[in-house]
């Protein structure tokens, strides 16, 4: 009889440089909570100067004035709805501390942002990858099929939201 793997490691099982799979969470967790403290001190630091710096350059002076709206709507409470926005993820802090939104409830935000988002992430993506690699064992061929359906939905929503930004900016430049 075939042996099947299951689709997450053992927790207590070592996972990755010989740690176990719930440490290597909480590991990940802990830094992405430490990357976000980074990010709250780094923007109060810049302040205004976060426009002219490499980064605020990059994302342009409309992005950054768009995320300041939703942080002076919403606070906190905007640090823990950013971790569900993929791009507000890692801006959205920067703005937070330039704008000076408070420490203590930044802190608490980022913790309970930290705390929901990443164990979801790190167990389903850990589930899909093991996932797939028994796929794999099983059936290479059909493992391929599904790897080059993924990357064939990815690049259609990119196509398609780059067409829905390119028409919409044609549609501005007529009015």
């Amino acid at each position: 009889m075939r042996h099947v793997m299951i689709a997450v490691p053992a927790p207590a099982d070592p996972f990755w440089l010989g740690l176990p799979y719930w440490l290597v969470g909480a590991v990940l967790i802990l830094a992405l909570f430490g990357a976000f403290q980074v990010y709250y001190w780094v923007g109060r630091k810049l302040g205004e100067r976060m426009y002219d710096s490499r980064i605020g350059v990059k994302l342009g002076r409309e992005r950054i004035a768009k995320i300041e709206h939703v942080v002076e709507r919403w606070g906190a409470l905007a640090v823990y709805g950013c971790f569900w926005v993929p791009m507000l993820r890692h801006t959205l802090p920067w703005v937070a501390g330039a704008l000076r939104v408070s420490y203590p409830w930044y802190v608490v935000a980022s913790a309970l942002g930290c705390l929901t988002w990443a164990p979801i992430w790190w167990f389903g993506l850990t589930a899909l990858v093991w996932g797939w690699l028994e796929l794999a064992a099983r059936s290479p061929v059909t493992a391929a099929v599904v790897a080059v359906l993924a990357v064939a939905g990815v690049a259609w929503l990119v196509m398609r939201r780059r067409r829905k930004k390119r028409t919409a900016e044609e549609n501005a430049l007529a009015s």
